[in-house]
Protein backbone atom coordinates (compact mmCIF):
# COMPACT_ATOMS: atom_id res chain seq x y z
CA UNK A 1 0.00 0.00 0.00
CA UNK A 2 1.18 3.52 -0.77
CA UNK A 3 1.16 6.00 2.13
CA UNK A 4 0.55 9.68 1.31
CA UNK A 5 1.12 12.15 4.14
CA UNK A 6 -0.96 15.26 3.44
CA UNK A 7 0.30 18.79 4.06
CA UNK A 8 -1.55 19.31 7.35
CA UNK A 9 -0.12 16.06 8.74
CA UNK A 10 3.40 17.13 7.74
CA UNK A 11 2.80 20.37 9.66
CA UNK A 12 1.62 18.32 12.66
CA UNK A 13 4.85 16.32 12.53
CA UNK A 14 6.92 19.52 12.45
CA UNK A 15 4.93 21.00 15.36
CA UNK A 16 5.62 17.87 17.40
CA UNK A 17 9.32 17.99 16.50
CA UNK A 18 9.58 21.61 17.64
CA UNK A 19 7.74 20.84 20.88
CA UNK A 20 9.99 17.93 21.85
CA UNK A 21 13.16 19.69 20.68
CA UNK A 22 12.28 22.62 22.95
CA UNK A 23 12.17 20.19 25.88
CA UNK A 24 15.50 18.46 25.27
CA UNK A 25 18.08 18.47 22.50
CA UNK A 26 17.76 15.63 19.96
CA UNK A 27 14.37 14.47 21.28
CA UNK A 28 12.65 16.24 18.37
CA UNK A 29 14.74 14.22 15.94
CA UNK A 30 13.87 11.01 17.80
CA UNK A 31 10.19 11.98 17.68
CA UNK A 32 10.27 12.38 13.89
CA UNK A 33 12.17 9.13 13.38
CA UNK A 34 9.68 7.27 15.59
CA UNK A 35 6.64 8.69 13.84
CA UNK A 36 8.13 7.97 10.42
CA UNK A 37 8.59 4.36 11.53
CA UNK A 38 4.93 4.27 12.60
CA UNK A 39 3.93 5.73 9.21
CA UNK A 40 6.00 3.07 7.41
CA UNK A 41 3.93 0.39 9.14
CA UNK A 42 0.84 1.69 7.34
CA UNK A 43 2.22 0.23 4.10
CA UNK A 44 1.43 -3.20 5.57
CA UNK A 45 -1.33 -2.54 8.09
CA UNK A 46 -3.43 0.34 6.72
CA UNK A 47 -7.13 -0.26 7.21
CA UNK A 48 -6.95 -2.59 10.23
CA UNK A 49 -7.07 0.15 12.87
CA UNK A 50 -10.30 1.12 14.61
CA UNK A 51 -12.06 4.25 13.42
CA UNK A 52 -12.28 7.35 15.60
CA UNK A 53 -14.09 10.49 14.47
CA UNK A 54 -14.51 8.96 11.01
CA UNK A 55 -10.83 8.11 10.43
CA UNK A 56 -8.74 5.03 11.08
CA UNK A 57 -6.35 5.79 13.94
CA UNK A 58 -2.91 4.28 14.43
CA UNK A 59 -1.43 5.01 17.84
CA UNK A 60 2.27 5.80 17.86
CA UNK A 61 4.41 3.26 19.67
CA UNK A 62 6.73 5.68 21.50
CA UNK A 63 4.88 8.99 21.76
CA UNK A 64 1.30 9.92 22.75
CA UNK A 65 0.26 10.72 19.17
CA UNK A 66 -2.44 9.33 16.93
CA UNK A 67 -2.10 9.07 13.17
CA UNK A 68 -5.48 9.62 11.50
CA UNK A 69 -5.88 8.28 7.99
CA UNK A 70 -8.30 7.03 5.34
CA UNK A 71 -7.77 4.33 2.74
CA UNK A 72 -8.80 4.56 -0.88
CA UNK A 73 -7.89 1.63 -3.08
CA UNK A 74 -4.21 0.86 -2.53
CA UNK A 75 -3.45 4.23 -0.90
CA UNK A 76 -3.56 5.40 2.71
CA UNK A 77 -4.00 9.17 3.05
CA UNK A 78 -2.72 10.55 6.37
CA UNK A 79 -4.79 13.58 7.36
CA UNK A 80 -3.46 14.31 10.83
CA UNK A 81 -0.83 13.39 13.40
CA UNK A 82 -2.26 14.68 16.65
CA UNK A 83 -1.26 14.73 20.29
CA UNK A 84 -3.58 12.37 22.15
CA UNK A 85 -3.33 14.50 25.29
CA UNK A 86 -5.54 17.13 23.63
CA UNK A 87 -9.20 17.48 24.50
CA UNK A 88 -11.19 14.98 22.37
CA UNK A 89 -13.58 17.73 21.30
CA UNK A 90 -10.58 19.66 19.89
CA UNK A 91 -9.42 16.54 18.03
CA UNK A 92 -12.90 16.02 16.58
CA UNK A 93 -13.14 19.65 15.45
CA UNK A 94 -9.63 19.58 13.96
CA UNK A 95 -10.35 16.42 11.97
CA UNK A 96 -13.66 17.85 10.76
CA UNK A 97 -11.83 20.97 9.56
CA UNK A 98 -9.44 18.84 7.54
CA UNK A 99 -12.05 16.90 5.60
Amino acid sequence: MTVVVLEDAVADLEDGRRFYESREREVGKYFVESLLSDLDSLALYAGIHAKHFGFHRLLSIRFPFGIYYETEGDTAFVYAILDMRRDPSWVRAELKRRT
